[in-house]
């Protein structure tokens, strides 16, 4: 994977686009004054596949918001495994807990695909919570949301047998990103690898059940395309654990 020096962000840095909160609600409850210094001081930066966007232990600076593309959020276990935590699609806000809690990041995220993320500056972003009531609300309720879904992926993950936790894991993409055009493929392309990270399970395991799912009938797979064939088989076997 590829980290981004100092020169190459620079390099990235454009010309504001759209207007943040025409991407997400959450901005709306800034005043005028201060959406017009966030519109001043926000970056639009780019990222190409396998860039990492934020490195576990390094300290935050910004906190960011995905526009476009797909970010995965991963710590790495004994002997450097990957375990993904979360999978971000546009508009989803990341590193803005890094950023109120201090200290350093405990979680590394890295593109999928190509990406463009606005990030504001430390600085700025606490002074908004610090002043504006509503958008500190409103932040600390995104906030919550997202603890208590990995609190529920930590039981799944620890829990659940391998079938019912990849089972999980492909209903949770389809919710999460769709489905291409014949409503069946999931529009997200993960390697066999992330699939594995994903359910806290070995890649090996996990090609040996998505090839079990395929002859039974529950999915089809064609490379990284994945074609829900039975979704309610597979809510079934996500429920029985």
């Amino acid at each position: 994977m590829r980290s981004v020096t100092e020169t190459e962000m620079v390099k990235r840095k454009e010309v504001f686009l759209t207007n943040p909160w025409e991407l997400n609600p959450i901005w709306n409850v800034l005043t005028p004054e201060e959406k017009e210094e966030v519109v001043t001081n926000m970056e639009i930066c780019h990222y190409r596949k396998n860039d990492i966007i934020h490195r576990e232990g390094t300290t935050p600076t910004h906190m960011m918001m995905l526009v476009a593309g797909k970010i995965k959020i991963f710590k790495d276990g004994i002997g450097m495994r990957q375990q993904i935590i979360r999978l971000l699609k546009p508009y989803d806000f990341f590193s803005y807990r890094g950023v109120a809690a201090g200290g350093t990041y405990n979680s590394t995220a890295v593109a999928i695909e190509q990406c463009t993320v606005y990030q504001l500056r430390k600085e700025l972003f606490i002074d908004l919570l610090q002043h504006n009531n509503q958008f500190c609300f409103l932040v600390m309720r995104n906030m919550a949301g997202a603890l208590g879904a990995q609190e529920a992926q930590t039981v799944s993950l620890t829990q659940k047998h391998i079938r019912s936790r990849l089972a999980e894991a492909l209903l949770k993409l389809k919710q999460d990103y769709g489905t291409d055009a014949d409503k069946v493929t999931i529009a997200m392309y993960m390697s066999r690898d992330d699939l594995a990270a994903m359910s806290n399970m070995t890649t090996s395991n996990a090609i040996r059940t998505l090839s079990q799912f395929a002859h039974e009938g529950l999915i089809s797979v064609d490379g990284r395309k994945i074609k829900i064939l039975d979704e309610e088989a597979l809510k079934r076997l996500d429920r029985l654990g």
